[in-house]
């Protein structure tokens, strides 16, 4: 299976229902899966912060909310992520397109590459790194059932090997 195709098809399997996303070249075609599902929310937004106060609302409009992104928009969502979401206990689902991982060609991504999971665990949000379509299948629908039951945000890191598969 593709892996854009099978973090769609997890999406789906754990029953989100409204997804915002930030222009990824590697989630892109994800962002097209989702914008043509009538049973999904779908809400491109332009800045990361943005896009976590959207889902907050969701959430508490009923919505089960993730959000697409690069990792290199974690650092402009600390913020939101350590006061607004832990305050309230939100759970949404963080997919990311891990940028600055091996195969990267672009060496201003491998800083915040680096810095990515020492981020996530400052702010103690759990993640998960699937690396091939058939781990995340399973570890996305897991992610979200985690997610609302401890009313915290999780992360999924793809790295770049993993849209190779």
């Amino acid at each position: 299976m593709e892996s854009s195709e099978a973090v769609y098809k997890a999406i789906k399997e754990a029953g989100i229902d409204f997804v915002v996303s930030l222009p990824c070249v590697n989630l892109g075609k994800v962002m097209e899966l989702v914008d043509c599902d009538e049973d999904i929310i779908h809400v491109p937004v332009t800045r990361e912060e943005e896009g976590f106060g959207i889902c907050a609302g969701a959430f508490f409009g009923g919505k089960k909310p993730a959000i697409l992104m690069q990792n290199s928009g974690l650092g402009n969502s600390v913020n939101v992520l350590a006061s607004l979401y832990e305050l309230y206990k939100i759970p949404i689902l963080i997919i990311m397109s891990h940028r600055g991982t091996e195969g990267e060609f672009m060496s201003a991504q491998i800083p915040m590459g680096k810095a990515t999971p020492g981020v996530l665990d400052a702010l103690n949000i759990a993640y998960l790194n699937p690396k091939t379509p058939e781990e995340a299948l399973e570890l996305i629908p897991q992610a979200w059932r985690l997610s609302e039951m401890g009313g915290a945000p999780v992360g999924i890191l793809l790295e770049i090997t993993f849209w190779k598969n």
